[in-house]
Protein backbone atom coordinates (compact mmCIF):
# COMPACT_ATOMS: atom_id res chain seq x y z
CA UNK A 1 0.00 0.00 0.00
CA UNK A 2 0.86 4.03 -0.41
CA UNK A 3 2.81 4.47 2.89
CA UNK A 4 3.49 7.56 4.51
CA UNK A 5 7.31 8.58 5.28
CA UNK A 6 7.38 9.94 8.86
CA UNK A 7 10.15 12.90 9.34
CA UNK A 8 12.30 12.05 12.61
CA UNK A 9 14.83 14.74 13.15
CA UNK A 10 18.65 12.76 14.37
CA UNK A 11 18.91 12.50 18.16
CA UNK A 12 21.05 15.59 19.27
CA UNK A 13 21.68 16.18 23.46
CA UNK A 14 19.94 19.55 22.78
CA UNK A 15 16.53 20.18 22.90
CA UNK A 16 14.32 20.45 19.99
CA UNK A 17 14.99 23.41 17.65
CA UNK A 18 11.38 23.97 16.39
CA UNK A 19 8.73 25.60 18.52
CA UNK A 20 6.08 23.84 16.26
CA UNK A 21 5.86 21.03 14.43
CA UNK A 22 9.11 20.49 12.33
CA UNK A 23 8.32 20.73 8.41
CA UNK A 24 8.11 17.71 6.62
CA UNK A 25 6.76 15.58 9.26
CA UNK A 26 3.62 12.80 8.01
CA UNK A 27 0.27 14.46 7.52
CA UNK A 28 -1.47 14.91 10.97
CA UNK A 29 -4.45 16.24 9.17
CA UNK A 30 -7.34 13.69 9.04
CA UNK A 31 -8.64 11.55 6.13
CA UNK A 32 -12.29 11.12 6.20
CA UNK A 33 -12.48 9.28 2.95
CA UNK A 34 -10.32 5.91 4.07
CA UNK A 35 -12.40 5.07 6.64
CA UNK A 36 -15.98 5.94 4.66
CA UNK A 37 -14.51 3.64 1.83
CA UNK A 38 -13.07 1.20 4.31
CA UNK A 39 -16.85 0.63 5.96
CA UNK A 40 -18.82 0.75 2.28
CA UNK A 41 -16.28 -2.04 1.35
CA UNK A 42 -17.09 -4.29 4.31
CA UNK A 43 -20.53 -3.19 4.01
CA UNK A 44 -20.81 -4.49 0.58
CA UNK A 45 -19.01 -8.03 1.10
CA UNK A 46 -21.36 -9.03 3.97
CA UNK A 47 -24.38 -7.97 1.41
CA UNK A 48 -23.24 -10.08 -1.71
CA UNK A 49 -21.20 -12.76 0.56
CA UNK A 50 -23.67 -13.36 2.92
CA UNK A 51 -25.14 -16.52 4.39
CA UNK A 52 -26.84 -17.93 0.65
CA UNK A 53 -22.81 -18.76 -0.59
CA UNK A 54 -21.24 -21.94 1.36
CA UNK A 55 -18.86 -21.00 4.32
CA UNK A 56 -15.52 -21.53 2.36
CA UNK A 57 -16.48 -19.46 -0.97
CA UNK A 58 -18.42 -16.42 1.26
CA UNK A 59 -14.99 -16.36 4.00
CA UNK A 60 -13.08 -15.84 0.53
CA UNK A 61 -15.21 -13.46 -0.70
CA UNK A 62 -15.28 -11.64 2.15
CA UNK A 63 -11.88 -10.86 2.33
CA UNK A 64 -11.02 -10.21 -1.10
CA UNK A 65 -13.52 -7.99 -1.23
CA UNK A 66 -12.32 -6.27 2.43
CA UNK A 67 -8.46 -6.41 0.51
CA UNK A 68 -10.20 -4.71 -2.46
CA UNK A 69 -11.68 -1.81 -0.47
CA UNK A 70 -8.76 -1.24 1.97
CA UNK A 71 -6.38 -1.13 -1.23
CA UNK A 72 -8.88 1.21 -2.82
CA UNK A 73 -9.01 3.31 0.28
CA UNK A 74 -5.53 3.80 0.87
CA UNK A 75 -5.34 5.10 -2.88
CA UNK A 76 -7.10 8.18 -1.85
CA UNK A 77 -4.73 10.46 0.29
CA UNK A 78 -5.58 14.00 1.53
CA UNK A 79 -3.11 16.96 2.33
CA UNK A 80 -4.59 19.98 4.03
CA UNK A 81 -4.17 23.60 2.74
CA UNK A 82 -0.50 23.97 4.18
CA UNK A 83 0.83 21.01 2.86
CA UNK A 84 2.56 19.28 0.30
CA UNK A 85 2.19 15.87 -0.98
CA UNK A 86 5.38 14.06 -2.51
CA UNK A 87 4.90 11.40 -4.35
CA UNK A 88 7.42 8.78 -4.76
CA UNK A 89 6.50 5.65 -6.98
CA UNK A 90 9.14 2.91 -6.22
CA UNK A 91 11.81 4.82 -5.05
CA UNK A 92 11.75 7.81 -7.84
CA UNK A 93 9.74 11.19 -7.57
CA UNK A 94 6.98 11.15 -9.09
CA UNK A 95 5.47 14.92 -8.83
CA UNK A 96 3.71 16.61 -6.21
CA UNK A 97 0.01 16.59 -4.99
CA UNK A 98 -1.80 18.61 -3.25
CA UNK A 99 -3.89 20.38 -1.44
CA UNK A 100 -6.85 18.40 -1.27
CA UNK A 101 -7.71 15.20 -2.18
CA UNK A 102 -5.52 12.92 -4.52
CA UNK A 103 -5.06 9.58 -5.74
CA UNK A 104 -1.59 7.45 -5.78
CA UNK A 105 -1.30 3.84 -6.93
CA UNK A 106 -1.43 1.33 -4.01
CA UNK A 107 1.60 -0.62 -2.64
CA UNK A 108 3.83 1.19 -5.70
CA UNK A 109 3.46 4.64 -4.12
CA UNK A 110 4.54 6.20 -1.11
CA UNK A 111 3.76 9.52 -0.03
CA UNK A 112 5.69 12.30 2.53
CA UNK A 113 4.09 15.38 2.88
CA UNK A 114 5.75 18.69 4.00
CA UNK A 115 4.66 21.56 6.24
CA UNK A 116 4.43 25.01 3.84
CA UNK A 117 3.98 27.53 6.54
CA UNK A 118 6.30 29.78 8.56
CA UNK A 119 8.34 27.69 10.99
CA UNK A 120 10.50 29.07 13.96
CA UNK A 121 13.99 27.62 15.35
CA UNK A 122 15.67 28.58 18.15
CA UNK A 123 19.25 29.41 17.95
CA UNK A 124 20.76 28.16 21.71
CA UNK A 125 23.12 29.72 23.63
CA UNK A 126 26.55 29.72 22.01
CA UNK A 127 29.67 31.68 23.01
CA UNK A 128 32.16 33.38 21.24
CA UNK A 129 34.46 35.87 21.39
CA UNK A 130 34.40 39.01 19.71
CA UNK A 131 36.98 41.36 17.80
CA UNK A 132 38.23 43.01 20.71
CA UNK A 133 38.49 39.41 22.25
CA UNK A 134 35.51 39.44 24.72
CA UNK A 135 33.83 36.12 25.32
CA UNK A 136 30.07 36.71 24.55
CA UNK A 137 27.12 34.06 24.59
CA UNK A 138 24.26 35.34 22.21
CA UNK A 139 21.25 33.38 20.79
CA UNK A 140 18.50 33.96 18.33
CA UNK A 141 15.41 32.71 15.86
CA UNK A 142 14.97 31.40 12.47
CA UNK A 143 11.70 32.46 10.52
CA UNK A 144 11.64 29.47 7.97
CA UNK A 145 9.43 28.38 5.37
CA UNK A 146 9.90 25.51 2.62
CA UNK A 147 9.65 26.88 -1.27
CA UNK A 148 9.94 24.10 -3.01
CA UNK A 149 8.68 20.58 -1.03
CA UNK A 150 10.65 18.63 -3.65
CA UNK A 151 14.29 20.26 -3.62
CA UNK A 152 14.06 20.37 0.68
CA UNK A 153 13.66 16.63 0.86
CA UNK A 154 15.19 15.52 -2.03
CA UNK A 155 18.93 17.82 -1.91
CA UNK A 156 18.64 17.42 2.02
CA UNK A 157 18.72 15.16 4.67
CA UNK A 158 17.37 16.86 7.49
CA UNK A 159 17.19 20.63 6.52
CA UNK A 160 15.94 22.03 9.29
CA UNK A 161 19.17 20.52 11.19
CA UNK A 162 21.34 21.62 8.37
CA UNK A 163 19.79 25.72 8.61
CA UNK A 164 20.36 25.28 12.26
CA UNK A 165 24.29 24.39 11.89
CA UNK A 166 24.77 27.10 9.52
CA UNK A 167 23.10 29.86 11.50
CA UNK A 168 25.28 28.74 14.29
CA UNK A 169 28.22 28.90 12.30
CA UNK A 170 27.60 32.23 11.21
CA UNK A 171 26.56 33.51 14.35
CA UNK A 172 29.72 32.73 15.67
CA UNK A 173 31.63 33.87 12.73
CA UNK A 174 30.21 37.53 12.48
CA UNK A 175 30.38 37.81 16.01
CA UNK A 176 34.24 37.17 15.83
CA UNK A 177 34.16 39.96 13.01
CA UNK A 178 32.89 42.72 15.44
CA UNK A 179 33.67 44.71 18.50
CA UNK A 180 31.66 44.33 21.46
CA UNK A 181 30.03 47.88 21.22
CA UNK A 182 28.59 47.20 17.89
CA UNK A 183 26.99 43.98 18.67
CA UNK A 184 25.62 45.96 21.56
CA UNK A 185 24.79 49.03 19.20
CA UNK A 186 23.22 47.26 16.62
CA UNK A 187 21.74 43.73 16.66
CA UNK A 188 19.27 44.08 13.82
CA UNK A 189 22.93 44.60 11.64
CA UNK A 190 23.83 41.49 13.15
CA UNK A 191 20.76 39.62 12.47
CA UNK A 192 20.66 40.83 8.71
CA UNK A 193 24.44 39.61 8.05
CA UNK A 194 23.78 36.47 9.46
CA UNK A 195 20.55 36.07 7.38
CA UNK A 196 22.60 36.77 4.32
CA UNK A 197 25.37 34.46 5.49
CA UNK A 198 22.77 31.61 5.26
CA UNK A 199 20.72 32.46 2.67
CA UNK A 200 23.71 32.24 0.56
CA UNK A 201 24.92 28.61 1.61
CA UNK A 202 21.52 27.02 1.53
CA UNK A 203 20.72 28.21 -2.24
CA UNK A 204 18.95 25.69 -4.17
CA UNK A 205 17.73 24.06 -0.81
CA UNK A 206 14.28 25.12 -1.60
CA UNK A 207 14.23 26.90 1.66
CA UNK A 208 13.21 30.85 2.08
CA UNK A 209 14.65 32.52 5.29
CA UNK A 210 12.45 35.06 6.27
CA UNK A 211 14.27 36.39 8.98
CA UNK A 212 17.07 35.49 11.49
CA UNK A 213 16.57 37.56 15.30
CA UNK A 214 18.98 37.86 18.18
CA UNK A 215 17.43 37.47 20.60
CA UNK A 216 19.94 37.80 23.81
CA UNK A 217 23.44 38.70 24.48
CA UNK A 218 25.19 37.24 28.06
CA UNK A 219 28.29 39.31 28.80
CA UNK A 220 30.40 38.29 31.74
CA UNK A 221 29.61 39.37 35.04
CA UNK A 222 32.44 40.87 35.67
CA UNK A 223 32.33 43.54 32.16
CA UNK A 224 28.46 43.76 33.53
CA UNK A 225 30.06 45.82 36.72
CA UNK A 226 32.18 47.36 34.74
CA UNK A 227 29.85 49.05 32.07
CA UNK A 228 28.06 49.53 35.12
CA UNK A 229 30.35 52.12 36.77
CA UNK A 230 31.23 53.23 33.18
CA UNK A 231 27.56 54.23 32.44
CA UNK A 232 27.57 55.78 36.19
CA UNK A 233 30.31 57.70 35.45
CA UNK A 234 29.04 59.20 32.23
CA UNK A 235 25.79 60.10 33.61
CA UNK A 236 27.59 62.05 36.65
CA UNK A 237 30.19 63.75 34.33
CA UNK A 238 26.99 64.91 32.25
CA UNK A 239 25.56 65.90 35.20
CA UNK A 240 28.61 67.87 36.05
CA UNK A 241 28.60 69.58 32.89
CA UNK A 242 24.95 70.44 32.67
CA UNK A 243 25.27 72.30 35.89
CA UNK A 244 28.11 73.53 34.95
CA UNK A 245 26.69 75.69 31.79
CA UNK A 246 23.35 76.30 34.26
CA UNK A 247 25.21 78.48 36.44
CA UNK A 248 27.30 80.19 34.09
CA UNK A 249 24.46 81.35 32.03
CA UNK A 250 22.71 82.13 35.39
CA UNK A 251 25.83 84.48 36.07
CA UNK A 252 25.54 86.24 32.67
CA UNK A 253 22.03 86.93 32.87
CA UNK A 254 22.83 88.54 36.48
CA UNK A 255 25.54 90.31 35.02
CA UNK A 256 22.91 91.50 32.10
CA UNK A 257 20.45 92.54 34.83
CA UNK A 258 22.85 94.84 37.31
CA UNK A 259 24.60 96.57 34.14
CA UNK A 260 21.14 97.33 32.84
CA UNK A 261 19.41 98.58 36.24
CA UNK A 262 22.56 100.40 37.24
CA UNK A 263 21.99 102.61 33.78
CA UNK A 264 17.82 102.81 34.78
CA UNK A 265 17.18 105.46 37.28
CA UNK A 266 14.66 103.27 39.41
CA UNK A 267 14.88 100.10 38.91
CA UNK A 268 17.00 98.75 41.84
CA UNK A 269 13.87 100.48 43.89
CA UNK A 270 11.57 98.69 41.75
CA UNK A 271 13.55 95.44 41.87
CA UNK A 272 13.14 95.99 45.85
CA UNK A 273 9.79 96.53 45.71
CA UNK A 274 9.27 93.34 43.77
CA UNK A 275 11.40 91.59 45.87
CA UNK A 276 9.00 92.93 48.88
CA UNK A 277 5.82 91.93 47.65
CA UNK A 278 7.14 88.49 46.28
CA UNK A 279 7.14 87.69 50.81
CA UNK A 280 3.64 87.30 50.27
CA UNK A 281 0.78 89.19 52.70
CA UNK A 282 1.16 87.06 55.06
CA UNK A 283 0.95 89.05 58.32
CA UNK A 284 3.74 87.19 59.90
CA UNK A 285 6.53 88.74 57.69
CA UNK A 286 8.04 91.81 59.20
CA UNK A 287 9.85 93.41 56.45
CA UNK A 288 12.61 96.07 58.01
CA UNK A 289 14.16 98.44 55.84
CA UNK A 290 17.57 99.81 57.06
CA UNK A 291 17.25 103.04 54.92
CA UNK A 292 14.93 104.82 53.14
CA UNK A 293 14.06 104.90 49.56
CA UNK A 294 13.58 108.27 49.76
CA UNK A 295 17.21 108.78 51.65
CA UNK A 296 18.73 106.02 49.05
CA UNK A 297 17.67 108.00 46.40
CA UNK A 298 19.30 111.44 48.27
CA UNK A 299 22.69 109.89 48.56
CA UNK A 300 22.39 108.77 45.18
CA UNK A 301 22.33 112.79 44.26
CA UNK A 302 24.82 113.51 45.86
CA UNK A 303 27.79 113.26 43.13
CA UNK A 304 25.45 115.43 41.02
CA UNK A 305 25.20 118.31 43.83
CA UNK A 306 28.82 117.95 44.23
CA UNK A 307 29.87 118.13 40.58
CA UNK A 308 27.66 120.90 39.82
CA UNK A 309 29.43 123.08 43.44
CA UNK A 310 32.70 121.85 42.08
CA UNK A 311 34.13 125.45 40.19
CA UNK A 312 35.45 124.67 36.65
CA UNK A 313 38.68 125.66 35.52
CA UNK A 314 38.76 128.77 33.43
CA UNK A 315 38.71 128.56 29.78
CA UNK A 316 42.46 129.33 28.10
CA UNK A 317 42.32 132.54 25.79
CA UNK A 318 42.54 131.80 22.69
CA UNK A 319 43.80 135.50 21.25
CA UNK A 320 46.54 135.41 24.18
Amino acid sequence: MANDIVFEPPNHSRPPASRSQAPGTASTFPNPVQPLIGLAGVGIAIGVFGPGLPAVGAAVGLAATMVGGWLLASAVRLAAQWEKALVFRLGRFAGTRGPGLFLVIPVIDTVRTVDTRIVTIDIPHRQAITKDNVPVRVDGVIFMRVDDPSAAVIRVQNYVSAVLEYAQTALRDIVGAMTLDQILADRELLGRRVEEMVETEIAGWGLDVAAIRIQDIELPEDLKRVMARQASAEREKRATITKAEGDREAAENLAAAAQLMATSPGALQLRTLQTIDGLGPNAANTVVLALPLELTQALGSVPKIAEALTPKPPSPNPEG
